[in-house]
């Protein structure tokens, strides 16, 4: 029997809950994969996005503590994480794990498993790695509202442009200088995230949600408009 390449997504939650859950692009994306699930599995770990970061602020407020600004954030994840699951009940697992290995046991039996993130003090790109590197993915896409990794930040900068091949190195030293590892903080890939891609080698694809020819090609470890990090 022909084991499926399980696939590593980390999609930002600003992607599917910009302001409110944006249920066309949910659905979008879930098709996608529902549609390539006849050759990958999808170990998918949901971002928490701009309700993440409203949380952490108020938690900030009334107490000064960054870990229970984290747990609070870390609510949002699982929370865009259930619609993303319900998006792919088709193939998916049936509840959202806390755990890899559970997550790991999940994937034996279905062509999907959702995750927010659970671990206060990690972003969801660092859960993503470990998940990947937990199951043995080989291939992670990064899905966020940006096309790729730039040379600074393409909103600020008119002189940023765009990088469409990095080494794992490059892209360690460019997330050093940006991650200032507070939660809810919006960057294009944590530091430590960068790390475990380095140790693992996990060739690493930055992709945004709204071109969706863009995330497969990614999925495939084809031609895209983003950014290899290998």
């Amino acid at each position: 029997m022909h084991m499926k390449q399980i696939i590593t997504l980390s999609i930002g939650g600003s992607v599917i809950v910009p302001d409110k859950p944006d249920v066309q692009c949910i659905k979008r994306i879930s098709s996608l994969l529902v549609r390539l699930s006849n050759k990958y599995k999808f170990a998918v770990v949901v971002g928490g996005g701009n309700d993440a970061r409203v949380y952490a602020r108020a938690v900030r407020k009334i107490i000064c503590n960054e870990f229970l600004a984290d747990q609070t954030a870390i609510l949002s994840t699982q929370q865009n994480a259930m619609l993303m699951r319900a998006a792919l009940d088709s193939i998916a697992y049936s509840s959202i794990p806390k755990t890899f290995d559970e997550a790991a046991e999940a994937m034996r039996s279905n062509d999907a498993v959702v995750l927010g993130g659970f671990l206060p003090g990690i972003t969801t790109d660092t859960d993503a790695v470990l998940l990947a590197e937990r199951l043995g993915s080989k291939r992670l896409i990064n899905i966020s509202n940006v096309d790729g990794i730039y040379t600074s930040n393409p909103k600020k900068s008119k002189d940023a442009r765009k990088i469409s091949r990095m080494s794992f190195r490059e892209l360690s030293s460019m997330a050093a200088e940006n991650d200032s590892r507070r939660a809810g903080e919006n960057f294009i890939f944590d530091m430590l995230a960068c790390k475990l891609l380095e140790r693992s080698k996990i060739e690493a694809h930055f992709v945004a949600g709204n071109n969706l020819k863009d995330v497969e090609n990614a999925i495939r470890g084809g031609r895209h408009s983003g950014t290899v990090v290998k």
